[in-house]
């Protein structure tokens, strides 16, 4: 299969000498004043363009002040010499600024995205423009001292010195934009080296650089895991960052470019006609006919609300923007800090905001919550323990992503030993989550939450339930509660990718029922796939020779109008870029040829410089859901609404392994997303 992609590609090896050229060279990140900027030097078309606008209509405008009222500046009692060295000056700055916008917006636009050659000049240019920035201050210093004070009295039935005070007061606001500009594209971490850093040098400067970076966030410094999570966070993104000289657009451009290659491999295998169709079925019958009983489109579908529940008042908030405050009032308890509780609640506030947030998004009612834990810390994630009158289980349910906080908790993604009764030893999963899942069992353990649980209802069952990051957690939560609790159960939602050595996954299998949809951005998103991804964006910068402009501003109408067929024809130099197949095992693009591909482009120990010593993958029996792809019925429209809407098979984690740039990745992950699909699903089988 490998020669047959090859051969029907006509790949040309004078070609992919002249691309193996290109890999030797770093990203164009811009270097001005001994560090390098998040941005690069043929980033500056379009920032370039929007001065040059708006300097153009400052330029109008005070030229039209000039024309209007200079005559009559010569009528001043007092300082109208200063208010015509001012707006001459101000002329000439803005002309100048205008003339360098004008030649740094060219030569930004020269070249494709690796060629820094055709803007070798923009750099220099650039750094005399952001220099003049210095006597344009100092000359509105100079005007707002003059304008602004005794200096000049003009007041005149014709002119007014007001106009001018204006003219002074908007240029402040014009430089404090420019500023604020520079301010984005600065870098604390792009100082450089005046002779080349080993691997493990550089590795530890960009390492600690981050930790210092970290010390900002003081309101989590506090927290009792900042240190070792910080020291975690810092080594991925060292990790990612070293050898690369990425910056935000670069990364923009390449998820443009790798959406377009994903389209030509699938349709390339399509016409080679060796693309593997996975067999999805919309029977519900077929699909759980070996399976468990418990795991079932209605367990699942009545899970996911207390997963979403978990959100709290942020959530309701969110689903009814304008009306969320009238949903919430009728389930808060005023003054609950001064009452005596029924119940342990800890973290919430005095009016018990967050626990009337659940209330509104479930059926619960405050009876049934047996305990319940909103503090939300570094690797300390909410989470709330209820007894489900309905299902007769005693339920965990564990909170998602919310806050910075969970964010930097996901980030801590290297792998750790998990130690657990029961499990393989030198078995390895996700380290925050480790952590949080070990802080839950010991405040269920301290608070005997779990006891006194089950003395009360003793013919329960244990279930676990959440979304994303609470569902990861969920999984390792449940190996440490299971050696008590055999029978345990947890159902995992948008379940993250990076969570379980392969061992301990297949072991999920008996006790995790996960559930994911379409192109979920999360359950593929580890750290060997964003490895994998980063080299893959490097790689496509290389090979497209568009200038990043063309790209951004073709992704802009790919949103609006789709790709079309031409683009993926000329958006590539000769290369042979079959590696993945979007949803499917990967056909050309594992481990080894990412190294390889790395290797050219780093010129570098990869065994050193990769952070993931361990391939993590999703746990538990995965459940996937796609929307169908059918064409539009020419039958009427009761017809059309029996159409099935979604289909569905059991997946292996293998399938999920590398990271694709797809539309919905971002809003198939939602929990309501999730919640809909299964309602939909399950009033398809009635049909």
């Amino acid at each position: 299969m490998f020669h047959a992609i090859q051969n029907s590609l006509n790949i040309d090896k004078e070609s992919n000498l002249t691309n193996r050229d290109m890999f030797h060279r770093k990203m164009p990140a811009i270097k001005l004043f001994g560090r390098t900027w998040l941005a690069a030097s043929d980033d500056l078309v379009y920032p370039g363009i929007f001065e040059i606008f708006i300097r153009s209509i400052w330029l109008s405008l005070i030229v039209t002040v000039c024309v209007r009222y200079y005559d009559h500046t010569w009528s001043c009692q007092s300082g109208g010499e200063l208010v015509r060295v001012y707006l001459l000056g101000e002329v000439a700055f803005l002309v100048v600024s205008i003339l360098f916008m004008l030649i740094i917006t060219r030569l930004s636009a020269k070249g494709s995205i690796m060629e820094t050659h055709a803007r070798k000049h923009v750099e220099p240019i650039l750094t005399v423009k952001i220099l003049l920035l210095l006597p344009e201050i100092s000359w509105n210093i100079l005007g707002s001292l003059w304008l602004f004070g005794s200096n000049v009295k003009c007041s005149y039935e014709h002119y007014t010195i007001m106009i001018t005070q204006a003219l002074v007061f908007f240029d402040w606001i014009l430089i404090g934009l420019t500023i604020f500009g520079l301010a984005l594209i600065f870098d604390p971490l792009g100082l450089l080296s005046k002779k080349h850093l080993e691997s493990s040098v550089e590795y530890g400067k960009l390492s600690r650089n981050w930790q210092r970076r970290f010390k900002f966030l003081w309101w989590m410094r506090k927290d009792e895991n900042a240190n070792e999570t910080f020291q975690q966070v810092a080594g991925l993104l060292s990790s990612l960052y070293q050898g690369t000289d990425l910056v935000p657009s670069d990364i923009i451009a390449g998820c443009i470019l790798l959406r377009i290659r994903q389209k030509r491999e699938t349709r390339e295998l399509h016409r080679l006609n060796i693309l593997p169709v996975p067999k999805y079925t919309s029977d519900a019958t077929a699909i759980f006919k070996n399976a468990p009983g418990w795991m079932s489109l209605d367990n699942a579908s009545y899970y996911i609300k207390l997963s979403l529940a978990a959100y709290g008042w942020l959530y309701v908030m969110y689903l009814h923007i304008c009306t969320g405050c009238f949903h919430i009032l009728p389930n808060l308890t005023c003054c609950a800090c001064f009452r005596t509780k029924r119940i342990p609640i800890i973290g919430d506030n005095c009016c018990y905001c967050y626990l009337a947030g659940m209330k509104t998004l479930s059926d619960l009612s405050t009876d049934d919550i047996l305990y319940a834990s909103f503090k939300n810390y570094l690797c300390e994630i909410p989470f709330c323990v209820i007894a489900d009158q309905n299902k007769n289980n005693i339920v965990i349910i564990i909170r998602g992503s919310l806050s910075l906080r969970d964010l930097i908790t996901d980030i801590a993604a290297g792998s750790n030993v998990f130690v657990c009764e029961g499990v393989p030893s030198n078995s390895h999963a996700h380290s925050g989550m480790i952590i949080a899942a070990r802080l839950i069992l010991k405040k269920l353990d301290d608070n005997k939450v779990l006891e006194r649980a089950f003395n009360t209802y003793p013919h329960y069952d244990l279930v676990i339930t959440g979304h994303s990051l609470g569902a990861g957690i969920g999984i390792l939560l449940g190996f440490l509660l299971r050696p008590r609790y055999p029978s345990l159960k947890v159902y995992g939602f948008s379940t993250p990718a990076g969570l379980l050595s392969r061992e301990l996954a297949r072991i999920t299998e008996e006790f995790v029922f996960t559930v994911g949809i379409g192109d979920d951005l999360v359950m593929r998103l580890s750290v060997d796939s964003v490895e994998n991804l980063r080299t893959s964006l490097l790689i496509a910068l290389r090979v497209c020779p568009l200038p990043k402009y063309r790209v951004v501003l073709n992704g802009l109408g790919y949103i609006l109008f789709g790709i079309p067929e031409k683009d993926l024809e000329n958006t590539w130099n000769a290369y042979n870029m079959i590696t993945t197949v979007s949803g499917e095992t990967p056909l050309l693009n594992d481990r080894d040829i990412n190294t390889v591909e790395e290797s050219r482009i780093y010129e570098r120990d990869i065994s050193k410089r990769r952070y993931s010593k361990v391939k993590l993958y999703m746990g538990g029996r995965i459940l996937h859901i796609i929307k169908c792809k059918t064409e539009q019925s020419k039958n009427s429209k009761s017809q059309n609404k029996k159409e099935k809407k979604f289909e569905m098979r059991w997946a292996q984690p293998e399938e999920f392994t590398e990271l694709i740039v797809m539309p919905r990745m971002l809003l198939d992950h939602l929990p309501e997303c999730i919640d809909k699909t299964l309602i939909t699903l399950i009033e398809q089988q009635k049909d």
